[in-house]
């Protein structure tokens, strides 16, 4: 397996489609019949309230749970995600919030965490350390001293940086990225939006999942909100404002983008 970056061709069939995604848990129901389009080549803002439903749905695409009912297609062809192992191997690669770092290895270590390359018993530390640093240079990320520096020692930028380029490593065609810019600096956001970009032109799909509505109409290509488990609206960044999407987001509706409907692309 290669530690290339994956550079997809963007298609008009969306990488990843969600239809009809429904998810309970006892008697709540979190996800009320949730069609979502994920294309490559984009950045997809996923916005919504707290309790709105959007790390469940995450969760349901990265396979750490298991929806009750719809069907996720992906490069047009229906698929079964049971967990995180079969996510990978479509190409899906999360980086959840806390990031899953292990501060006491180095950028390598962690970088290749569970997937360790191996030459005759040993670890292959040359072709790893290689791989790390093709992998950081495609996505330029420059600010690290050494890619044996411990994570411990770096920056929340320079942490999730690490983070995307561990998830970027394998292959991967689309990128889940939880809040990745929560409690940065300013030089530590622009970091990680250029970085988000970067992912977006190599090709890839990009869904994001943020609060911060400077960040996504920055970034985003396209915009999908979520109110009370249901998808209420999703079309291209464009045909919102700040206000319409706070709108859907408290309401769940808005008059100002002429009443897109969930199934807009």
């Amino acid at each position: 397996m290669t530690a290339a970056v994956a550079e997809p061709r963007a298609t008009a069939e969306p990488l990843l489609k969600v239809r009809e995604l429904d998810k309970h848990f006892g008697p709540v129901q979190a996800l009320y019949h949730v069609d979502l389009d994920l294309p490559s080549g984009q950045v997809t803002a996923l916005c919504g309230d707290n309790g709105a439903g959007k790390s469940v749905l995450t969760k349901c695409i990265a396979g750490a749970y298991q929806a009750d009912h719809g069907q996720v297609f992906w490069e047009g062809q229906p698929v079964h995600i049971h967990n995180a192992r079969d996510a990978s191997r479509l190409g899906i690669e999360t980086v959840y919030q806390d990031l899953a770092l292990a501060d006491n290895l180095d950028i390598v270590q962690n970088m290749f965490l569970g997937r360790e390359r191996l030459r005759t018993g040993l670890l292959d530390e040359d072709a790893m350390e290689r791989a790390a640093a093709e992998t950081l240079a495609s996505l330029r990320v420059t600010t690290v001293k050494s890619i044996r520096q411990p994570v411990a020692s770096l920056s929340g930028g320079q942490r999730q940086s690490i983070a995307v380029a561990k998830a970027v490593m394998w292959n991967s065609k689309l990128v889940i990225m939880d809040e990745p810019t929560a409690a940065l600096g300013v030089v530590q956001t622009r970091q990680v939006l250029d970085l988000i970009k970067r992912l977006r032109d190599k090709g890839l799909a990009v869904m994001v999942i943020s609060h911060n509505l400077n960040d996504v109409f920055e970034v985003a290509d396209r915009i999908a909100v979520m109110y009370l488990g249901r998808l209420v609206v999703q079309a291209p960044a464009s045909s919102f404002d700040r206000q319409s999407v706070v709108d859907f987001m408290t309401t769940g509706g808005s008059s100002r983008t002429g009443g897109r409907t969930a199934r807009e692309s």
